[in-house]
């Protein structure tokens, strides 16, 4: 199964945008009316904000289980054409799949998926899995479900 959330990317670009014209005009407005003397640093702080939590819940997400391999790649949505700044993916084979858990903090959603590595051990890989809808994590759990279950049975 296949699936991504490269629809968001328009809308995430358009809300740079806005935060962007937003602060421009507050900046001008502030400056030419002396508005809000005493507050105007807490708003230019709030669209600094705002910002940063677009910038850190904006990623792209792939799920790739087609195949021997399960790959599951996140990637900034700004910039990355030119700069590929924060992509993790991971290439796995399906047998090494333990277990995964999705954290949902309202605001901000990872999955976290458990591998096992070639000396035994277990290790955790986080993806940002924010934008992607609810129809998508479900097939998303559907599929590492599926995998979880076919490796269970390989080993008993």
């Amino acid at each position: 199964m296949r699936t991504d959330n490269r629809s968001v990317k328009s809308t995430i670009i358009s809300i740079y945008f806005i935060l962007l014209v937003l602060a421009i005009l507050l900046a001008t407005v502030f400056k030419s009316y002396d508005v809000f003397k005493g507050s105007s640093l807490y708003i230019v702080i709030g669209l600094v904000v705002a910002v940063v939590i677009v910038h850190f819940v904006a990623s792209y997400f792939e799920y790739d289980s087609d195949g021997t391999k399960l790959v599951i790649t996140n990637q900034g949505l700004i910039l990355t054409d030119y700069v590929n700044y924060r992509e993790r993916k991971i290439e796995i084979a399906k047998d090494r799949i333990v277990g995964y858990k999705i954290n949902n903090f309202k605001v901000y959603k990872t999955l976290v998926v458990s591998k096992k590595n070639k000396d035994g051990s277990v290790s955790q890989v986080r993806f940002n899995i924010t934008l992607l809808k609810n129809k998508k994590i479900k097939y998303v759990k559907q599929s590492l479900r599926k995998i979880i279950k076919e490796n269970k049975s390989k080993l008993g």
